[in-house]
This record gives C-alpha cells, sequence and structure tokens, in this order.
C-alpha cells in the first residue's frame, strides 16, 4: 500500500513537472511566432512607404552654339547602392528605384548632378529630363618648342646643357630602386595586356582536355633551378 502511494505521488509530480515545462515552451513559442509577425509587419510597412518607382529620362547638354544635344554614356546611379544605368546613345536612360532615392548623373568632363526622386508620387513612372554642364579643368602650361622634324629634335636635345640638378634628378630616376618600385606600380599598356592574355589563352587551349604538365618532371627544369641554385640565386641579399 505504502508502495502504490509513493508510485502515485512520483507520477503526479512527473505529470506536473510535464504541464509546467508544456505551458513554458508555449509561452516561448507564442514570443517567437509574435516577433516573427512583428518583423514581417514592419518590413511590409516600409516596402508600402517606399514604393518602386521606374525612373527613365533623358541626358542632355548644351554644345557652344546654345544646341541641346543628347549625351550619351552618362552614369546614372542610385547613391550608396551598386544599381545604375548607363544611357544610351540618343541619351535616354531607365532603371528601377524606390521613393526618396538619390540618382547621382555622371560623366567625364561634367559637372555631378543629383537628383532626389520624390517620396509623393503616386504612380510607379518618373521621367526626368537632365542638363550636364562641362566641368573646366585647368591644365598645367604646355611649352612647344619649334622642331620641325625628329632629327632636328634629336640634334637640339643632344646640344641641351645639363646641369648639375638635372642630373642628380636623371639619376634618381634611374636608380635600381625607383625602377624595382615602378616595376609593380605602373600598369601594363594595352600591348602587353593582350599578349599576356593570349598566352594565356594559349596555354589553356594547349591543355584541353587533359592534366596540366607540371614542371617537377621537367629535366629542363631542375636543370635551371640547379644552376640557379650554384649561382646563389636564393641567398638573402
Amino acid at each position: 500500500m505504502l508502495i502504490g502511494l509513493e508510485l502515485k505521488i512520483t507520477c503526479n509530480n512527473l505529470y506536473l513537472t510535464f504541464v509546467y515545462y508544456s505551458f513554458t515552451i508555449s509561452i516561448f513559442l507564442r514570443y517567437i511566432i509574435l516577433f516573427i509577425v512583428s518583423f514581417l509587419f514592419l518590413n511590409l510597412s516600409a516596402q508600402k512607404e517606399r514604393n518602386v518607382i521606374q525612373f527613365s529620362g533623358v541626358v542632355v547638354t548644351e554644345d557652344a552654339n546654345g544646341d541641346i544635344l543628347p549625351l550619351p554614356y552618362t552614369n546614372v546611379s542610385i547613391l550608396n547602392t551598386s544599381r545604375g544605368a548607363v544611357t544610351e546613345i540618343d541619351g535616354f536612360f531607365s532603371l528601377v528605384a524606390q521613393a526618396g532615392d538619390t540618382i547621382v548623373f555622371s560623366r567625364i568632363g561634367f559637372e555631378s548632378v543629383e537628383k532626389v526622386i520624390p517620396d509623393t508620387l503616386s504612380k510607379i513612372f518618373y521621367s526626368w529630363y537632365q542638363v550636364m554642364s562641362k566641368d573646366n579643368i585647368l591644365l598645367p602650361e604646355a611649352v612647344i618648342q619649334p622642331w620641325p622634324s625628329r632629327e632636328n629634335y634629336k640634334i637640339e636635345f643632344l646640344a641641351i646643357n645639363v646641369d648639375n640638378e638635372m642630373r642628380k634628378y636623371a639619376q634618381a630616376n634611374l636608380a635600381q630602386k625607383a625602377l624595382d618600385e615602378m616595376l609593380f606600380a605602373v600598369p601594363g599598356d594595352g600591348l602587353e595586356s593582350y599578349n599576356l592574355l593570349v598566352d594565356q589563352q594559349f596555354e589553356e587551349y594547349r591543355t584541353t582536355g587533359q592534366y596540366k604538365p607540371q614542371n617537377i618532371f621537367n629535366p629542363a627544369a631542375w636543370a635551371e633551378f640547379i644552376k640557379a641554385w650554384k649561382r646563389g640565386d636564393f641567398k638573402r641579399k
């Protein structure tokens, strides 16, 4: 009789514990569901406040005679984003933006202009006619020497009196340290970049469908490595 009473009390305790934890988990799940619903509601409210707009228009400029001309290849970007467009040959552009976004019009040689899309629009289409003004850039003075041909230039160049200050500048520019820095700082020209790309494509096409050869199995590469090792090319300088 005593054992049955103890077993009954233990079962009741387990049942009460299970009910308590079930009630706690239920309250916790309710809070999670309430948080998710509130988050979605706030996002929907924010999206409703900022309507999606199809922003289109034309970018033009004024020439020396006062005529209006389309301005192609103008960058039309949304401020603080990576989205934007480029005007076509007739100056037309079109992109998707939101009400309140700041649109930046920029082009080399012209002053940049910012335009804010109104947040009170009732339609999803908004057109804009942007006039770009030329930006004046002052260049340093350039002196043109009257040498009629390349041969005369060589003669006059060799006849220039090089003083010690100019010689010092020339030696500093031709120093090995300066040349090494320029080797990594100065980018390659168009022909050099093109030749590098062609060589890389040739290597890829040459080994298409097979494993690329490894110099670890190349006797000629090992011979060059041994020669460089004997010359001391790998020693710290």
